[in-house]
């Protein structure tokens, strides 16, 4: 005789076992060449779908899913501690656990496993200190001239003269990254979204997120103005395809690094100086000191107002996403958040073609 107790167990074990064989099935499908293939097909539709349905609404459409996802999820969590909703509010998480891993791994999980981009290059050497700082010199020159042809507040503060017209000029220098690097296809549809969480995000650490679920690119529109436009063409990168968060940030230097919109190329190369400058510290801080002191003035405003953000915002919050950052980062074979090496691997090696 099957009792409502055993029901209840037999689905539990079902709603637990599916997702075992999905971690399983994933895990195997990442050891597959042809797999991996499949899932950068399938990505290449979803990817143009999800952004003709979703692209023409005002706000971030995958925020509110996420809202909504946030929701259910502590409705399930209070019913959890009342006796009589207890089963089947374990339920509820469990299949909606299961729902949301399989859409996540077939949407964007997979492309974590695609092959590396420092394998397309012809040169793959190990970046050396010497020559990062003959690249930081070379990019402390291109942010001054850059910086002189561009807009300032009345504190004489960067700021961006026109965000759709960088996001049209993102877009458009998607279609001309070179083709032994991306053979994707760039669908020239504006999916860029302010974040309905950026005060949140202000705490965090966060500069901006893919939606894997409505190909939605967000970016804190609160951020200092020096790094909104590199933003976007990092998270643009990543709906092109581009799982790999340091890969997004070379992909988003391809866009920006040769671009006749100036708010992009200036917020590029400042990444570009300041990364390679976050590679050499350690080993010899003195040489990034003399390098911050040959900023230009326009350039150490620019650098003192995103001290004072990054100072104002400082707390447990901004721990915490790092920390869990880092662990997710590492989860799909990646370095952890605070290193950049691969990025400064790829320019280099990229940079003696």
């Amino acid at each position: 005789m099957v009792t409502k107790n055993t029901n209840i167990l037999y689905k539990k074990r079902f709603w637990a076992g599916l997702l075992l064989a999905q971690f399983l099935l994933f895990y195997v499908f990442s050891k597959s060449e042809i797999m991996i293939s499949f899932f950068e097909t399938l990505f290449e539709f979803q990817k143009t779908v999800h952004q003709m349905i979703f692209s023409w609404i005002p706000f971030s459409f995958g925020d509110v899913l996420y809202i909504l996802s946030g929701i259910f999820l502590l409705y399930c969590i209070i019913g959890s501690f009342k006796k009589k909703n207890r089963n089947s509010s374990f339920l509820k998480i469990l299949s909606g656990i299961n729902v949301f891993y399989f859409l996540y791994q077939i949407f964007w999980g997979m492309l974590y496993f695609q092959t590396p981009i420092i394998k397309k290059l012809p040169c793959q050497k190990e970046p050396t200190v010497e020559k990062a700082k003959i690249l930081a010199l070379k990019y402390l020159e291109r942010c001054k001239e850059t910086r002189e042809l561009t807009s300032e507040d009345k504190n004489g503060v960067f700021i961006i003269k026109d965000v759709k017209a960088v996001q049209k000029e993102i877009l458009h220098q998607q279609t001309k990254l070179p083709k032994n690097i991306s053979d994707k296809k760039a669908s020239e549809i504006n999916s860029f979204k302010p974040s309905l969480f950026k005060s949140v995000m202000n705490f965090t650490g966060i500069l901006g997120y893919y939606n894997p679920f409505t190909a939605e690119a967000q970016y804190n529109s609160q951020l200092p103005n020096t790094l909104i436009p590199f933003t976007s063409a990092h998270e643009s990168s990543h709906q092109l395809g581009f799982a790999r968060e340091q890969e997004a940030n070379f992909v988003g230097y391809l866009i920006g690094i040769d671009s006749e919109n100036t708010d992009l190329r200036y917020s590029t190369e400042y990444f570009t100086l300041k990364s390679l400058l976050n590679f050499i510290v350690d080993k010899d801080p003195e040489f990034v000191k003399s390098v911050l002191k040959n900023y230009s003035p326009e350039m150490k405003k620019d650098r003192a107002y995103e001290k004072a953000f990054v100072l104002k915002h400082q707390g447990l919050l901004d721990d915490f996403f790092g920390f869990t950052n880092n662990l997710f980062l590492k989860s799909n074979q990646q370095e952890g958040s605070v290193t950049y090496s691969y990025f400064i691997d790829l320019l280099m090696n990229y940079e003696k073609e």
